[in-house]
């Protein structure tokens, strides 16, 4: 009842009475009045201090989140620094200090955080800009003002409201107005700038109702754009990393406005976005570390956003992985918090979760369609020394895409085998001139060694690259086998080629390229990246690494040996080196049938 006349009042608040029609159609319509009103209300607010009364002696998720924001109250003021063409760091580090200190201070009512958040707000809002050339940057700076002055809107002073209003007004929702490109990309753009600027369109809704309307009327309608991606299995096929991206301001700009409007206008019922929560977890090996293809890195870091997920579909085993790395953060309560994502959500997310949570009973063989199909094996949800193998199809034109169709990650024995090298740093290519986001065939994009198919755990014919619009599909899979249709990948050179894996006996892997109708004579290449050490006799190769053994054997063609290749790429100032990297190597050529099949077995060796 408490919930409904929040409704009513805000409907009275609105003005004279519409058409109802018209309501109906009002993005604002049911704002909830006055603050907070983003993604916690003031009832939150009075559990959480609730919750901190019976934690004060102890380690917990609220202690620990007091703790760092301790630790920003004797950081370096704010400055106006870009990377390259990036001011994203700062606005990062912003909301990093923001959100902490808010949260400590509407949980302690400790002022000395009311006036660190202050300074720092006030610090942003005296940019000439929020770098809006890279819209990312300033959508997340807005997120991190918009934050700021809802949680502690009655606590600061008339002037210091009336100064970040005009800056979330000025640098924020009034230029992504005017934005064109990502209001309508399928992709994480979408998501991040829709969702800062949602977050800004609905602290100031009721001092500012026309813009706030605008925006939020245009989210409504172009959002739904950037969730297209994830059908229909929820596989993001920027990658797992990126899923934590984009993903986290998806799920603050639904949070929020669920808190502040009542509904988040069944935009978490699109197509495999509530599925990409399993199919993220799925991703994830027993080592910890994730499949990393596009342009990710192989580390897990710890997400409050997965919480959100396990919290609103009733599975708290879908952060059974996260409560690992949150339990290794809260027995080392000095360590520095940055990377963790934005801490304060944590604690709002985990409320009606079970202490003990327990693990997935998720299928341990699972594969997903959608722009990067992928397809996971794994023998065990709890062992940690558990067989897991994860491939991919898809292509790589699509945003953040590498020319990795057909390559896979192998881990057995607490080791991972084959590896994907990851992304390299955006600026350190951008800053030597080279068009890293242009993604045509002939691109500097393919000249990124790590980016190209000379680099990943897949095949190379006639020492090219490979086709960027080509699409790889999953074609058949079972409990044990699993089918890839490179043959548009390799357009040109090949009538068809067909990668397929199959989970033999003792936990061996074999992976079987089969070739057709392509050029006699014609160069073929099978490899697989890793940082273990390898040594080779003819058609068998052993690979050691953390004290534990992978045996490799060619199994055809007949007479193919293996060879160890570098991992490096061309020293050309640009691409950055690859340590501890090197490649077990196959290579070999069209036979006068114009057809191949090339077969590897990989077991690891009983200990």
């Amino acid at each position: 009842m408490k919930y409904v006349s929040y409704l009513l009042i805000g409907w009275l608040a609105a003005g004279p009475a519409w058409p109802a029609k018209a309501q109906a159609q009002d993005v604002l319509a049911g704002l909830r009045p006055g603050h907070p009103r983003l993604i916690i209300t003031t009832d939150g607010w009075k559990d959480l201090r609730a919750r901190l009364a019976k934690e004060a002696n102890q380690n917990t998720v609220l202690t620990s989140i007091i703790k760092d924001a301790r630790k920003v109250l004797t950081a370096p003021p704010l400055v106006y620094k870009k990377e390259g063409r990036r001011l994203l760091a700062v606005s990062r580090e912003a909301l990093r200090r923001i959100g902490l200190c808010a949260f400590a201070y509407r949980v302690t009512g400790e002022k000395v955080f009311l006036e660190r958040a202050q300074n720092d707000m006030l610090a942003a809002a005296a940019f000439a800009d929020w770098n809006p050339s890279h819209f990312l940057d300033t959508a997340e700076m807005t997120c991190a003002l918009a934050i700021g002055y809802d949680w502690l809107f009655e606590a600061l002073p008339i002037a210091t409201r009336a100064t970040i209003r005009q800056a979330i007004l000025e640098k924020g929702i009034k230029p992504g107005l005017t934005q064109k490109g990502w209001p309508t990309a399928e992709n994480n753009w979408n998501q991040v700038c829709y969702g800062g600027l949602s977050l800004g369109a609905l602290a100031l809704a009721d001092e500012t109702p026309d813009i706030a309307r605008q925006l939020l009327t245009l989210a409504k309608k172009n959002n739904p754009i950037g969730l297209k991606p994830y059908a229909p299995s929820g596989i993001y096929p920027e990658g797992p990393g990126y899923w934590g991206y984009g993903t986290t301001y998806q799920v603050l700009m639904l949070s929020a406005l669920q808190t502040a409007l009542g509904t988040d206008w069944n935009l978490s019922a699109a197509s495999g976005f509530l599925a990409s929560a399993t199919a993220l977890v799925e991703q994830t090996g027993p080592t910890g570390q994730a499949y990393n293809f596009s342009d990710c890195g192989s580390g897990v870091s710890f997400n409050p956003t997965l919480f959100w997920f396990a919290q609103k579909l009733q599975q708290p085993s879908l952060v059974y992985s996260q409560n690992q790395l949150l339990q290794q953060k809260l027995a080392a309560p000095n360590k520095d918090s940055k990377g963790h994502g934005f801490p304060p959500l944590l604690a709002i997310w985990t409320s009606g979760l079970p202490k003990n949570i327990p693990p997935p009973t998720l299928p341990l063989a699972w594969h997903g369609d959608g722009l990067n199909p992928v397809g996971v094996f794994r023998s065990s949800w709890t062992d940690p020394n558990a067989l897991y193998l994860a491939f991919k199809g898809g292509s790589a034109s699509v945003n953040h895409g590498h020319m990795d169709a057909g390559s896979f990650v192998l881990e057995a024995d607490g080791v991972r085998w084959a590896c994907d090298l990851g992304m390299q740093d955006y600026n350190s290519i951008e800053s030597k001139g080279w068009a890293l986001f242009n993604k045509k065939q002939d691109s500097a994009r393919w000249n990124v060694y790590r980016l190209n198919n000379f680099s990943h755990n897949t095949l190379t014919l006639g020492g090219k690259l490979h086709n960027v619009d080509g699409d790889a599909r999953i074609t058949e899979f079972t409990d044990k086998s699993a089918a890839v249709n490179l043959s548009q990948i390799f357009t040109g050179q090949a009538g068809s080629v067909t990668r397929k894996f199959l989970m033999a006996e003792n936990k061996a892997v074999r992976i079987r390229d089969d070739i057709a109708a392509a050029k006699p004579g014609l160069s073929v290449r099978w490899q697989m990246v890793t940082h273990a050490k390898i040594s080779v006799d003819k058609n068998q190769a052993t690979l050691l690494q953390g004290g534990k053994t992978l045996s490799a054997k060619i199994l055809s063609p007949a007479g193919a040996k293996f060879e160890i290749a570098s991992a490096q790429p061309p020293q050309d100032g640009v691409n950055q080196p690859n340590p501890n990297a090197q490649i077990l190597a196959v290579n070999t050529v069209i036979p006068t049938s114009g057809s191949l099949t090339v077969e590897i077995q990989l077991q690891p060796k009983a200990q």
